[in-house]
Parts: C-alpha cells; structure tokens; sequence
C-alpha cells in the first residue's frame, strides 16, 4: 500500500493535481481504486459568520484548534482507507503534522510517499483571485516561503506555475519513483 501526501500553499493546484494523480493511479497505474482526501472538505465543514464574534461564543474553536480537528478528521479517514487495502492520496497543507502522517503509513506498513507543491507568486495571487479568495493570498505566500525552506521538504518541491495538469503528474510520479 501507498499513502500518497502533497502538501503546499493555497492556490498552488493540490486538489487539481491530487484527483489527476489518483486517476493516473487507477488508469495507468492498474489500481483498481484509490481513496483521495481533500483536507478542504473537512474545513469546508465549520459554517461560520461572517463576523467571527470570538472566545466567548458557544462553540467558538480557534484556527489550532480547528487545524487539529481537520488533521484528525484526514487521518483517521486515511486509517480506515488503509484498513481496507486501499492506496491513499491526501492534499492539504502540512506544516506540523508530517510525523503523524509518518506513523500512520508506518502502522499500516504502506510506503509514504511525499510531495510539495508550491507555485509563483503573480500564479498563486491570480489562482486565488479568479477562484474568489483573495483573502488567503497573503497566508498562501506565507506559507509558500515556509514550506520551500522547510528541511523535511527538501528534493520534495515541485513548481507547478505554467505547467500541465498531465506534465505535474508525470513530474510527481517520477520523484516518487525516485525516493
């Protein structure tokens, strides 16, 4: 079994790129299926105001906390996934949480196979712009700049400005053939 993890900032082509590596699995691969977690799903979970009213709401999280729901969230889906012998593709941003993915691939004897995604900056600002959320491109370019220098990360980045959908995918399946 394969976990398969990509990370990188917002805008960068994670969700894109993870479902075309999960297709390229299955129809070129010969898997017969492949499990893909989009960590967006889990936080697209938390319907919240528009006005954020703070600690004293019932019901308040803040983001760590959130962040930490959404991690247990992928990882446990992850585990049930490789209980039944299924290969398993996640995108969202990993900061922290690399060792947890590490130990879950360990507990199940799969092979991690990890990849960073990261993009321009004028591409991750126009992707965010035309997709309606200018409001995480200065968070996307944090992260970008945090998760390129990261040392974990190193010999792990793929570049994904200008490039096609099926020239990603070759690139990502060439460095994990690599690793």
């Amino acid at each position: 079994m394969k976990l398969y993890l990509l990370s990188g900032p917002c805008g960068c082509g994670k969700t894109t790129l993870s479902n075309a590596f999960a297709r390229h699995l299955v129809d070129e691969g010969g898997q017969n299926q492949v499990y893909v977690i989009h960590g967006d799903d889990f936080h697209a979970g938390f319907a919240e105001t528009a006005k954020r009213v703070g600690p004293s709401c019932p019901g308040f999280l803040y983001w760590a906390d959130i962040l930490s729901f959404i991690w247990e969230c992928i990882l446990s889906t992850a585990d049930k996934a490789l209980r039944r012998g299924l290969d398993v593709v996640i995108d969202y941003v990993v900061e922290d949480e690399l060792p947890l993915v590490m130990d879950l691939a360990q507990q199940h004897g799969a092979e991690l196979c990890y990849g960073v995604l990261t993009a321009g900056e004028s591409h991750i600002r126009q992707r965010l712009t035309q997709r309606g959320d200018p409001g995480l491109i200065d968070r996307a370019l944090f992260l970008k700049q945090k998760l390129e220098t990261m040392p974990e990360n190193q010999g792990r980045v793929i570049d994904t400005s200008g490039k096609t959908v099926e020239q990603l995918v070759v690139a990502l399946k060439e460095m994990f053939d690599r690793k």
